[in-house]
């Protein structure tokens, strides 16, 4: 149940019932539509809550706009809502002061359900598949993976939480010229290895991985070299890349991000899917031929000019089984398509938008998030990374360093589309300066405060007084009052997070919770207060312990009891 909302969505009825009954009894006219917001204010003392309504309709009610807010206010029926007074203020608005009960609710709300508080319902519940990661099956993934691997991973539980239906996908492009080029590279290295002649191919794969993989199929296949060249080449073609794809499933599982499917791109042209997308082109009369290649015109959807989609070689590009992929995804009956691409790929937004209206899907089905790129530090100076060189750091290399919960918490302390700077030294930093060390620390030690009150190993929850019988009036000091404001405002922050592809307000909220909670605690006293008082007290940390959890969990991060 979401507090915020249902409070907003009552007091909009209100004021709408309100413009209603103004406009029956011919104090105002309005035309066109009413639009206007209800919100939490920024201060406390403009209320809890407050809407723009005036402001926004003054003009269509051609009047002044604390002229139709001092109307409203006066046609306004709170009765039964529980509002202790209602405010025109500044140049029109409407504040609104509730009884101050209302904040008390959430604490038997998070207490009843609290590995479900957060959830709401959507009005337009969606199946949608968000595909992120899609590394190179060429070598293992570096820190611009790591960042996508877990907002995608968390944008994709806060989709879930507000009713839609999410399915996540990575996909490996195993086809094409850079597999033949990482299969080449491949069986340079073996021949290496064994002390033979070899040469790298231009542009061939540099880094030590590649060696370790060639050394693994020697191993297995110790007779290799001896293949038929054509045999061996079809078998390093698949065995390579799949040997890279194992390493970074392995990875990811220990980064805590699983995929519903691993889509390989080799399966599209198995199936024939891309040549169906050719002959669908063809019959719609969206590709034409020119200097011996197939073009499609997405220049009539948009783009600043027609793509190539089979080479005058006959070889698909890269974009033709792109198209293929996600008319796949169409196929298979999602609603929504979100893909997380890294700055690189800005220029593609456009031309695979228009390929897709050519197919016949509208534009607006396929949203793209640009995931912006990561600067490693360490003492200040940066970590460097080079793809080619084989000197980047991998997503193993840095669990390594800070760990899964201080890269993932990192990671979403900004906006994906923010550049991100990593400090490792901070990431394992034991100090208030460490986001993910600040919010552990609160929700350990709230722990902490339950083993003094009811002993090691006891389960707060069977300890606890009923919250339905405690005077929850009692928190009533300032610092009390801020944390159960943040407490109620949970379900609005994942509802935000997933309508506005925002999963790092997860952890401006889990930051700003904890801060809340730092500061009651060091103002107040939970234990050895008048027995009221303490209950009361347990309570509210008992609510704020859980809405940690909760929120950590959804980030993919541990709550840990002890630090």
């Amino acid at each position: 149940m979401d507090l915020l909302g249902q409070w907003k969505a009552e007091l909009k009825e209100a004021i709408e019932q309100a413009l209603s009954r103004a406009e029956a009894a011919g104090r105002i006219r309005l035309d066109g539509e009413r639009s206007f917001e209800v919100e939490v204010p920024r201060e406390k003392a403009h209320g809890d809550f407050s809407t723009n309504a005036a402001l926004a309709l003054a003009r269509a009610a051609k009047t002044k706009p604390r002229d139709l807010a001092q109307v409203l206010v006066e046609e306004l029926d709170l009765g039964s809502l529980g509002v202790e007074r209602v405010e025109v203020a500044g140049p029109g608005f409407i504040n609104f002061y509730l009884h101050r009960g209302w904040l008390h609710q959430v604490i038997p709300l998070i207490l009843a359900n609290p590995d479900r508080y957060g959830e709401s319902r959507t009005e337009h519940p969606e199946r949608i598949l968000i595909e992120y990661v899609s590394a190179n099956p060429t070598g293992p993934m570096n820190v611009v993976n790591a960042r996508a691997a877990v907002v995608g991973d968390v944008l994709a539980r806060c989709l879930a939480a507000v009713g839609h239906q999410v399915a996540t996908e990575y996909y490996v492009n195993d086809a094409g010229r850079q597999v033949d080029l990482f299969a080449a590279t491949v069986e340079a290295r073996c021949r290496e290895l064994k002390g033979e002649p070899f040469e790298l191919p231009e542009d061939g794969y540099q880094g030590e991985d590649v060696r370790e993989i060639a050394r693994e199929l020697l191993a297995d296949y110790p007779d290799l070299l001896e293949w038929e060249p054509e045999a061996r080449r079809a078998f390093l073609r698949r065995e390579a890349p799949d040997r890279v794809v194992a390493q970074q499933k392995a990875d990811l599982e220990r980064y805590r991000v699983r995929f519903d499917r691993w889509f390989r791109e080799r399966d599209l042209h198995e199936a024939g899917k891309v040549d169906a997308v050719v002959q669908r082109y063809q019959e719609r009369g969206m590709s034409y031929e020119e200097d011996g290649a197939v073009w499609l015109a997405t220049s009539r959807f948009g783009d600043e000019k027609d793509r190539v989609l089979i080479k005058s070689d006959g070889i698909p590009t890269y974009f033709l089984a792109d198209i293929a992929y996600h008319q796949d995804k169409f196929e298979r009956g999602f609603d929504r398509l979100i893909d997380i691409w890294g700055p690189d790929h800005h220029g593609h937004i456009v031309r695979t938008k228009a390929a897709l209206e050519a197919l016949g899907y509208p534009a607006d089905r396929l949203e793209v998030l640009l995931l912006q790129l990561v600067t490693l530090t360490r003492g200040g100076e940066p970590v460097r990374m080079s793809k080619r060189a084989g000197e980047y750091v991998t997503l193993e290399d840095l669990l390594d360093e800070v760990g899964v919960d201080a890269a993932r918490f990192t990671f979403l302390t900004r906006s994906l589309d923010a550049h991100l700077d990593f400090d490792l030294e901070l990431a394992v930093r034991q100090s208030d300066e460490n986001p993910v060390y600040y919010v552990q620390y609160a929700h350990a030690r709230i722990c902490s405060v339950f083993r003094q009150a009811f002993g090691e190993g006891a389960d707060p929850a069977q300890h606890l007084p009923d919250p339905e019988q405690t005077d929850l009036t009692v928190l009533a000091s300032d610092e009390e009052d801020d944390l159960l404001r943040h407490l109620v405002a949970f379900p609005s922050e994942v509802r935000l997070a997933a309508e506005r592809r925002e999963p790092h307000r997860l952890a401006f909220y889990a930051m700003e919770l904890a801060r809340r909670f730092h500061t009651f605690y060091a103002h107040h006293r939970i234990l050895g207060e008048a027995p009221q008082v303490e209950a009361a007290r347990l309570l509210l940390a008992r609510a704020t312990q859980l809405t940690l959890r909760r929120v950590l969990g959804m980030m993919g991060v541990t709550a840990p009891e002890r630090m």
